[in-house]
């Protein structure tokens, strides 16, 4: 299959393009910017003309959901969801059922995923057995499947030996754990921030200190270790200025933020607004104008969706009896869009947060257009609101806390490898 995009506005971040040019595709991958190869006969041709032709978006955080929790939402339903918000690469967790802590299991989530012809599909393998924080998996093994990192996902793993253990391996065979900072005891039986907002509804409250205390741990011992670890979902101020001290350290680490925790607070909660329930809590004011800064200066390093769809039923019960969790995928380009209006930031460097840097962090050969690149493309049209209406979502989970809302940025076309996935 030939494709011509024909005149869009095309940037590509990591090779520090944006410009009004055409692209020309063939099998599967990008054969040339702005003038065709020789002898090059278009199959189709794509007008671009008012839209933006950037790199696939990458994921580092959506739940599939398989196998094990197809009444939330199937790996179908979830990777056109993908394909239709511009996501052509994703990481998914391994608290799946059963959990990603064998390479056979790795192996056949990533042959379903590519029998769908969907986006690519890139598993974190669990960091110990059954996510129960006692026993390390084999993670050489599971590398070898397949994974691209190994994660607890939300699962708490208190015994700060076996976490040292596990990062003495990890850098011994040069292999990233993702870490999200909470401390377990901190957070047990909380449901949002410690704070004002949570004082007021009589909700538990989980502590900005419970992310804190538990990064100065993995801090520590990446320092002793040396190991490379990712850490996901920053929620706090005071998180991440510890990263930009880290960072400033020149200790490998990166980061990561949720959309959604650029645009809410602890008070979108309202009345037990339970789309609001989160892992982690949405926090101040404060924090999310530090998440905010952290994002536009580099140090968090990516945005991701953190896509965790949950059935209707968990979700009409009271606040603190809901089960945490919202889509993301079809908002992850749109809400990244609005930080950057709002934020007064250019949109090359915007679209690298969710483009070139998560796909440096994943260590995989995606987020950008070079010559010969595969071609995962996402075209959008960045004039274009659109309202969020949950029957017209393709992820079976319709819970998000922007349900009626406007957003920018609507997605025209969405090819992956040269295929076309999403037509709108």
């Amino acid at each position: 299959m030939k494709i011509h995009i024909r005149n869009p506005r095309l940037i590509d971040p990591r090779n520090g393009i944006d410009t009004q040019c055409d692209l020309f595709i063939a099998a599967g991958r990008v054969v040339g910017i702005g003038n065709p190869p020789v002898a090059f006969h278009a199959n189709q041709t794509i007008d671009a003309d008012g839209l933006i032709a950037c790199p696939g978006l990458v994921d580092i955080s959506a739940r599939l959901r398989e196998p094990g929790f197809e009444y939330k939402a199937t790996l179908e339903s979830e990777l056109k969801a993908a394909v239709a918000g511009g996501v052509t690469s994703l990481a998914c967790p391994p608290d799946t059922d059963p959990v990603l802590d064998e390479p056979g299991l790795v192996e056949m989530l990533k042959y379903r995923a590519k029998q769908l012809n969907l986006a690519h599909v890139y598993p974190l393998g669990a960091l110990t057995r059954r996510l129960e924080g006692k026993q390390l998996t084999e993670m050489n093994q599971l590398m070898e499947a397949g994974c691209v990192g190994f994660s607890q996902a939300n699962a708490p793993l208190t015994d700060t030996q076996v976490l040292r253990h596990a990062l003495q391996y990890a850098a011994t065979f040069g292999l990233t754990v993702w870490l999200r900072p909470e401390d377990a005891w901190l957070a047990r039986g909380g449901v949002a921030h410690d704070g004002e907002v949570a004082a007021r509804l009589g909700l538990p409250g989980i502590p900005s200190s419970a992310e804190t205390i538990a990064l100065a741990t993995i801090l520590t011992l990446v320092e002793d270790t040396g190991a490379r670890v990712h850490l996901c979902r920053l929620s706090t101020r005071d998180g991440v200025e510890m990263v930009r001290q880290a960072k400033a350290r020149r200790l490998p680490v990166s980061c990561d933020v949720a959309a959604h925790q650029l645009h809410l607070t602890e008070h979108d909660i309202g009345y037990f607004e339970t789309h609001c329930h989160l892992k982690p809590p949405l926090r101040t004011q404060r924090d999310k104008e530090a998440l905010r800064t952290g994002v536009a200066d580099g140090t968090v390093d990516a945005v991701c969706s953190d896509h965790t769809p949950v059935d209707d039923d968990a979700k009409l019960v009271p606040f603190a009896e809901s089960e945490a969790g919202a889509t993301g995928l079809e908002f992850l380009l749109s809400l990244t869009l609005k930080w950057a209006q709002e934020s007064g930031i250019a949109l090359p460097a915007a679209l690298a947060r969710v483009t070139s840097e998560p796909a440096r962090l994943l260590q995989i050969d995606a987020g950008h257009l070079s010559v010969g690149a595969v071609a995962d493309i996402c075209l959008f049209d960045p004039e274009h609101y659109w309202k969020v209406d949950p029957q017209a979502l393709l992820s079976q989970g319709k819970n998000t806390p922007f349900l009626g809302l406007e957003l920018p940025g609507k997605v025209r076309w969405t090819l992956v490898a040269g295929q076309i996935a999403h037509r709108a």
